[in-house]
């Protein structure tokens, strides 16, 4: 049984505009891995859930058995854990997405988190949208 700790961010300047997804996952305190990469063009709750699934399958990858995922987005976290209904097609599509990964883990939770607890995984979107738009 391996434990994690899996941090996400998504962002898009514009909203809709350019989006990037950023992460980082842990094991026993100590960083395995993260991602910083941009999109397209999409919305900031889009990005959201993109961003949480590039890390869940990090996580799988990674043997990941129980994994803690933390995000800035209140609405995702209600949506996942089925306080809020999806009423966006397209964020009903990433939400099965999310669902179906999320079956193959034995233990999985999501919780909201302030961005200033989220501090890496924002400055990974930031940089990736930076650096796409020079």
């Amino acid at each position: 049984m391996i434990k994690g700790k899996l941090f996400t961010d998504g962002g898009a300047r514009g909203n809709p505009g350019p989006s990037a997804i950023g992460g980082v996952l842990y094991s026993e305190d100590k960083l395995i891995d993260s991602f910083s990469e941009y999109l397209d063009h999409g919305t900031n709750n889009q990005a959201e859930y993109q961003a949480l699934i590039f890390g869940l399958n990090i996580a799988l990858k990674n043997k990941i058995t129980e994994l803690e995922c933390f995000l800035d987005s209140e609405l995702i976290v209600n949506q996942l854990n089925q306080e809020y209904k999806v009423k966006d097609k397209i964020l009903a599509k990433l939400f099965v997405k999310v669902w179906n990964l999320s079956q193959l883990f034995k233990k999985i939770s999501f919780t909201h988190i302030e961005r200033s607890k989220n501090k890496e995984a924002d400055a990974l979107v930031n940089k990736a949208l930076d650096e796409y738009l020079k």
